[in-house]
């Protein structure tokens, strides 16, 4: 295995793998891990119709222990336009994940620790052992979690992010699940192979513009009231879709019983 910090991996087929590769420190965060992350999901942005699915994954024992130690040792010397620098290179990383137009799974275990809990948080679906240890840190540092704080706070509300925010309790996969952080769990490494299959099987049946769509269409209704303004929106939003040569191609497959062409 390459000694990168950040692994790529794109099979024939579509299915692109990102591997954190710091085993020996955990998979914690660095800047230059961060400039990898940020240039490996603009690559995949570029590679739309050619990447169906994007999973996240960390070697070793951790999913992503959060901030190296020698890095925040150096952000220590910073001035505070130094730190604010830094931490934007981190929230652009955390947006560039985020706004992907493939579906996207972390699949966690071991510790998921700040940062890296927020990688959790900016992907699509969560897939994480039951016995990883999650926790956002920070404030046991007397920092706060702020880059990662719009994607976790969308995930799990603002009553749970105010707890574990403020708190800094560590948590199991379970309870990730039953907060929303997660949406599966599993016990054992087996089990995680089988939930990327099954998730890879539901992406490659999903029109690749469709998806893309689909997740833009949460961010634009998050939120806002329910009013006539965003009937009209939504109204739009369908109607295009509806045009649009995967929706043409969709509706053609379904009258005709046979598979869509995204699915053959």
């Amino acid at each position: 295995m390459s000694d990168a910090p950040v692994l790529l991996d794109v099979s024939p087929a579509g299915v692109a793998v990102i591997t954190l590769n710091r085993p020996d420190k955990h998979n914690a965060f660095n800047a230059e891990v961060i400039a990898r992350l940020s240039d490996t999901f603009e690559t995949l942005r570029a590679s739309e119709n050619g990447v169906r699915i994007v999973f996240l994954r960390g070697a070793g024992k951790s999913f992503s222990a959060g901030a190296d130690l020698d890095w925040m040792k150096a952000s220590a010397l910073f001035t505070e336009a130094d730190n604010e620098e830094d931490a934007m290179a981190l929230a652009n990383m955390l947006k560039r994940l985020h706004e992907l137009p493939q579906l996207t799974v972390a699949l966690v275990h071991g510790a998921a620790m700040g940062g890296g809990a927020g990688l959790l948080a900016a992907c699509d679906v969560g897939v994480v052992m039951k016995d990883a240890h999650i926790r956002f840190s920070e404030v046991r540092l007397g920092l706060t979690p702020a880059t990662i704080s719009p994607y976790v706070v969308r995930a799990i509300g603002p009553r749970w992010a105010r707890a574990l925010f403020a708190t800094g309790e560590g948590f199991d996969g379970t309870f990730a699940e039953k907060i929303g952080l997660a949406q599966y769990t599993v016990e054992t490494m087996e089990e995680m192979a089988q939930m990327e299959e099954h998730l890879a099987k539901l992406a490659f049946s999903a029109a690749p513009g469709a998806v893309h769509d689909a997740k833009q269409l949460v961010d634009d209704v998050f939120g806002q009231e329910i009013n006539h303004g965003l009937a009209v929106h939504t109204a739009k939003a369908i109607a295009r879709r509806r045009a649009s040569e995967e929706g043409q191609e969709g509706l053609a497959a379904f009258l005709e019983r046979r598979k869509p062409n995204w699915a053959e």
